[in-house]
Protein backbone atom coordinates (compact mmCIF):
# COMPACT_ATOMS: atom_id res chain seq x y z
CA UNK A 1 0.00 0.00 0.00
CA UNK A 2 1.38 3.41 -1.01
CA UNK A 3 -0.18 6.47 1.19
CA UNK A 4 -1.12 9.37 -0.82
CA UNK A 5 0.45 12.22 1.33
CA UNK A 6 -1.22 14.78 -1.31
CA UNK A 7 -4.29 13.76 0.17
CA UNK A 8 -5.83 16.55 2.77
CA UNK A 9 -5.37 15.22 6.04
CA UNK A 10 -6.62 16.70 8.96
CA UNK A 11 -4.34 15.02 11.38
CA UNK A 12 -0.52 15.04 11.94
CA UNK A 13 1.43 12.77 14.17
CA UNK A 14 4.04 13.70 16.60
CA UNK A 15 5.79 12.13 19.47
CA UNK A 16 4.59 12.70 22.73
CA UNK A 17 6.14 15.87 25.21
CA UNK A 18 5.76 16.09 28.99
CA UNK A 19 3.93 18.62 28.76
CA UNK A 20 1.24 15.54 27.36
CA UNK A 21 0.91 13.76 30.50
CA UNK A 22 -2.35 15.83 31.75
CA UNK A 23 -4.55 15.28 28.39
CA UNK A 24 -3.42 12.26 27.99
CA UNK A 25 -4.07 11.11 31.83
CA UNK A 26 -7.58 12.62 31.45
CA UNK A 27 -8.47 11.48 27.85
CA UNK A 28 -7.76 7.70 28.77
CA UNK A 29 -10.25 8.47 31.94
CA UNK A 30 -12.66 9.97 29.71
CA UNK A 31 -12.26 6.80 27.37
CA UNK A 32 -12.08 3.71 30.16
CA UNK A 33 -15.64 2.83 28.39
CA UNK A 34 -14.35 2.63 24.82
CA UNK A 35 -11.15 0.79 25.67
CA UNK A 36 -12.21 -1.82 27.86
CA UNK A 37 -12.31 -4.72 27.96
CA UNK A 38 -9.92 -4.29 24.81
CA UNK A 39 -7.28 -1.64 26.71
CA UNK A 40 -6.18 -0.39 29.47
CA UNK A 41 -4.25 2.72 30.35
CA UNK A 42 -0.96 2.80 30.79
CA UNK A 43 0.45 2.64 34.30
CA UNK A 44 3.66 4.79 34.30
CA UNK A 45 2.53 7.88 31.63
CA UNK A 46 6.21 8.73 31.81
CA UNK A 47 7.40 5.76 30.58
CA UNK A 48 4.47 5.49 28.42
CA UNK A 49 5.27 8.73 26.60
CA UNK A 50 9.21 8.10 26.47
CA UNK A 51 8.64 5.05 24.61
CA UNK A 52 10.22 4.77 20.93
CA UNK A 53 8.54 5.03 18.43
CA UNK A 54 5.03 6.57 19.99
CA UNK A 55 3.33 9.19 18.58
CA UNK A 56 0.28 11.24 19.12
CA UNK A 57 -2.45 12.01 16.35
CA UNK A 58 -4.03 15.66 16.95
CA UNK A 59 -6.36 17.41 14.80
CA UNK A 60 -4.42 20.27 12.58
CA UNK A 61 -6.78 23.36 13.68
CA UNK A 62 -6.92 22.82 17.04
CA UNK A 63 -3.62 20.55 18.06
CA UNK A 64 -6.11 18.44 20.32
CA UNK A 65 -5.09 14.65 20.93
CA UNK A 66 -7.36 12.01 19.40
CA UNK A 67 -5.27 9.14 19.83
CA UNK A 68 -2.05 7.80 20.40
CA UNK A 69 -0.05 5.23 18.05
CA UNK A 70 3.18 2.82 18.25
CA UNK A 71 5.19 1.08 16.50
CA UNK A 72 7.06 -1.90 18.84
CA UNK A 73 9.27 -4.87 19.19
CA UNK A 74 10.81 -3.69 16.00
CA UNK A 75 13.12 -6.36 14.51
CA UNK A 76 15.80 -5.90 12.27
CA UNK A 77 17.90 -7.81 10.06
CA UNK A 78 16.05 -10.49 7.48
CA UNK A 79 12.80 -9.73 9.30
CA UNK A 80 12.45 -6.31 9.07
CA UNK A 81 8.93 -5.88 11.55
CA UNK A 82 7.30 -4.77 14.35
CA UNK A 83 4.06 -4.41 16.18
CA UNK A 84 1.50 -1.80 15.85
CA UNK A 85 -0.55 -0.33 18.95
CA UNK A 86 -3.29 2.47 18.64
CA UNK A 87 -6.38 3.86 21.05
CA UNK A 88 -8.88 6.49 19.62
CA UNK A 89 -9.88 9.08 22.52
CA UNK A 90 -13.55 9.24 23.11
CA UNK A 91 -15.47 11.94 21.73
CA UNK A 92 -13.08 10.91 18.55
CA UNK A 93 -13.97 7.86 17.56
CA UNK A 94 -15.66 6.81 14.08
CA UNK A 95 -14.67 10.41 12.36
CA UNK A 96 -11.66 8.77 10.76
CA UNK A 97 -9.11 10.84 12.46
CA UNK A 98 -7.86 7.45 13.46
CA UNK A 99 -7.62 6.00 9.87
CA UNK A 100 -5.69 9.13 8.50
CA UNK A 101 -3.38 8.36 12.11
CA UNK A 102 -2.68 5.31 10.60
CA UNK A 103 -2.14 5.90 7.26
CA UNK A 104 0.45 8.53 8.21
CA UNK A 105 1.96 5.26 10.78
CA UNK A 106 2.09 2.94 8.21
CA UNK A 107 4.41 5.70 5.98
CA UNK A 108 6.66 6.17 8.95
CA UNK A 109 7.11 2.81 9.47
CA UNK A 110 7.87 1.68 5.35
CA UNK A 111 9.17 4.84 4.74
CA UNK A 112 11.38 6.17 7.60
CA UNK A 113 11.64 3.02 9.36
CA UNK A 114 11.86 1.08 6.43
CA UNK A 115 9.89 -1.74 7.87
CA UNK A 116 8.96 -4.49 5.54
CA UNK A 117 5.98 -5.46 7.34
CA UNK A 118 3.60 -4.23 10.51
CA UNK A 119 1.29 -6.47 12.44
CA UNK A 120 -1.59 -5.69 14.76
CA UNK A 121 -3.52 -7.99 16.91
CA UNK A 122 -6.60 -7.70 18.00
CA UNK A 123 -9.43 -9.29 19.94
CA UNK A 124 -12.36 -10.60 17.51
CA UNK A 125 -14.81 -8.68 19.41
CA UNK A 126 -12.85 -5.25 18.77
CA UNK A 127 -14.71 -4.60 15.27
CA UNK A 128 -14.29 -1.25 15.36
CA UNK A 129 -10.68 -1.67 15.70
CA UNK A 130 -10.79 -4.60 12.61
CA UNK A 131 -12.28 -2.18 10.22
CA UNK A 132 -10.04 0.14 10.94
CA UNK A 133 -6.88 -2.07 10.16
CA UNK A 134 -8.86 -3.63 7.28
CA UNK A 135 -9.57 -0.72 5.38
CA UNK A 136 -5.86 0.77 5.87
CA UNK A 137 -4.96 -2.52 3.79
CA UNK A 138 -3.99 -5.03 6.24
CA UNK A 139 -4.85 -8.71 5.85
CA UNK A 140 -5.89 -11.35 8.12
CA UNK A 141 -3.46 -13.66 8.31
CA UNK A 142 -4.55 -16.52 11.76
CA UNK A 143 -6.28 -16.58 14.91
CA UNK A 144 -3.87 -16.54 18.46
CA UNK A 145 -5.25 -18.77 21.02
CA UNK A 146 -4.73 -17.07 25.13
CA UNK A 147 -2.41 -14.37 22.96
CA UNK A 148 -2.02 -11.35 25.18
CA UNK A 149 -3.02 -10.77 29.23
CA UNK A 150 -4.69 -7.94 28.73
CA UNK A 151 -4.16 -5.14 31.04
CA UNK A 152 -2.35 -7.62 33.25
CA UNK A 153 -5.89 -9.47 33.87
CA UNK A 154 -6.98 -12.11 31.78
CA UNK A 155 -5.70 -13.75 28.31
CA UNK A 156 -7.39 -12.81 25.50
CA UNK A 157 -7.75 -14.54 22.11
CA UNK A 158 -6.40 -12.40 19.32
CA UNK A 159 -6.59 -11.76 15.30
CA UNK A 160 -3.53 -11.49 13.88
CA UNK A 161 -3.60 -8.75 10.72
CA UNK A 162 -0.48 -7.59 9.05
CA UNK A 163 0.28 -5.48 6.18
CA UNK A 164 3.57 -5.30 4.07
CA UNK A 165 5.60 -2.96 2.53
CA UNK A 166 5.57 -4.11 -0.94
CA UNK A 167 8.38 -1.06 -1.93
CA UNK A 168 10.81 -2.97 0.30
CA UNK A 169 13.70 -3.99 -1.20
CA UNK A 170 14.86 -6.62 1.18
CA UNK A 171 18.03 -5.09 1.58
CA UNK A 172 20.96 -7.37 3.17
CA UNK A 173 20.33 -6.61 7.28
CA UNK A 174 24.19 -5.22 6.88
CA UNK A 175 22.68 -1.95 4.96
CA UNK A 176 20.45 -1.06 7.76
Amino acid sequence: MVVDMSQPFSVYLRKPRSDDKEALVAAYERSSGLHQPFTFAPENIDTYINQANRYLACIKETHVIVGTLNISNIVRGWFQSAYLGYEVFAPYQQRGLMYQGLLLLIDEAFTKLNLHRLEANIQPDNIASIKLVEKAGFIKEGYSKNYLRVGGKEWKDHERWAIVNSHWQGQDSAGI
